[in-house]
């Protein structure tokens, strides 16, 4: 059979064998046949709250929280109707932020590409810095000794918005919703209780799990103490088209849209697999492997230990060059040692919670890297072996399991999140 892996910008088209092969992806929706209208619906008849155009006085500052680049949020067909909604205000009283975490600054060409020329050109843009601490305020601490630092224009606006994306997480549950206030929007201290090994290591932190998840527990509680007033959360197919739009109260919101991208977004599986070819989604969520490894714990629920992954990324930016996610990579030689590194007491740097589950999903499977923006000595310093022929390799990683081995295929990587279930 032939399969279009998301790859980069364009896709790669790879044959696998018919008879061993499983292929999962998430369940088509179609696109919403008029987003804007539907999403003007949801703003009008929102849950647990007043319609947006009600809910904010004409003499009131708000702040909107949006995704970054790093996320394929369809902000440029979403904000224009939240800010039709807020018409009623002056444009100097509003304010986007981009809620980039930890993540680099976003560049002016694409805050184009994810907000609109029009957006750009006609309102202020603030890109969060969750290193700055001039730009943050303290609102004290959360249970499990979570210290709360947000962003001074989110923390002190009359209306607080959210705008998200939901899709399965692979350590917080599901993005959007409160994840646009933390991490989206807070300082570093916060962000890295949320990111550290104690809470990376928690049986459940993991996808699809919210409730007695300590990081998304954290998450919500975050938000909860910052204020939300009003929430949009969207749920898109694979084309990126707007397929489910809530607006509301933000928790209710976020429950709505993740029941529904649970039953097109996650499958369940009685037996692993011997083989898992995964991806990251292709642009711009393969931009470089820290975000790959999420496509890497996709692949991990369903393969069998000591089984095989091979991922496809195209890593345009690298690994990338900021953070400390490569010199955390390349202190210890083996994955083991990484684990024992960052498992150490009082051990907690910037990015090392992508090196741990990395290192964690390498006890469990050989990892096999498929890349255009790293050389083989690149892939081989982040402990995966490099291939150039994804059918080759995966061809051998059926032989070598034996006669009888079984193929799963993730296309789309972890917009589709496999897990294993006890048969009844």
């Amino acid at each position: 059979m032939l399969v279009n892996l998301a790859y980069g910008r364009s896709g790669l088209t790879v044959e696998f064998p018919d008879e061993q092969t499983t292929v999962i992806e998430p369940a088509y929706v179609q696109g919403l046949p008029n987003q804007p209208a539907a999403i003007a619906a949801a703003l009008e008849d929102p849950l647990d709250r007043p319609p947006l155009s009600e809910l904010v006085g004409s003499d009131q500052t708000v702040a909107i929280s949006v995704c970054d680049v790093t996320r394929p949020m369809p902000s440029a067909t979403v904000l224009p109707v939240v800010l039709q909604a807020l018409s009623h205000l002056p444009t100097n009283n509003i304010t986007i932020l981009i809620a980039s975490g930890t993540h680099r600054a976003t560049t002016h060409k694409e805050l184009v590409d994810i907000l609109g020329i029009d957006v750009v050109n006609g309102y202020r843009i603030k890109v969060h810095d969750a290193f700055d601490e001039a730009q943050l305020v303290n609102l004290g601490e959360v249970k499990s000794h979570i210290p709360v630092w947000l962003n001074r224009v989110w923390t002190e606006a009359d209306v607080r918005l959210t705008t998200g994306f939901v899709e399965p997480h692979f350590f917080a549950g599901f993005s959007g919703g409160p994840k646009m206030v933390a991490p989206g929007l807070a300082g570093f201290k916060t962000i890295m209780r949320l990111h550290d090994a104690e809470m990376i290591r928690h049986p459940n932190a993991r996808w699809g799990i919210t409730d007695g998840n300590p990081i998304h527990d954290g998450i919500r509680r975050i938000a909860a103490r910052s204020g939300v007033d009003f929430s949009i959360d969207v749920a898109i197919n694979k084309d990126r088209q707007i397929t489910h739009v809530k607006a509301g109260e933000l928790f209710a919101v976020h429950r709505a849209v993740r029941s529904i991208v649970k039953e097109s977004a996650m499958q369940a599986f009685t037996k692993p697999f011997d083989v898992v070819v995964t991806t990251n989604s292709g642009y711009p969520l393969d931009q470089n492997l820290y975000q790959t490894v999420k496509g890497m714990s996709a692949a991990a629920q369903v393969v069998k230990p000591n089984g095989v992954i091979v991922c496809a990324a195209e890593c345009s930016d690298g690994y990338p060059s900021h953070g400390e996610y490569l010199d955390i990579l390349t202190e210890r030689d083996s994955v083991s040692g990484l684990l024992e590194m960052i498992n150490a007491p009082g051990h907690n740097r910037h990015d090392q919670w992508e090196v741990q589950v990395q290192a964690q999903i390498q006890q469990h499977a050989e990892v096999l890297l498929k890349t255009d923006g790293l050389s083989d000595d690149q892939v081989r310093s982040a402990h995966l072996k490099p291939v150039e022929d994804i059918k080759a390799a995966t061809l051998d990683a059926l032989s070598r399991s034996g006669p009888n081995a079984r193929l799963c295929v993730l296309p789309e990587g972890p917009q589709t999140i496999p897990y294993l279930i006890e048969r009844s």
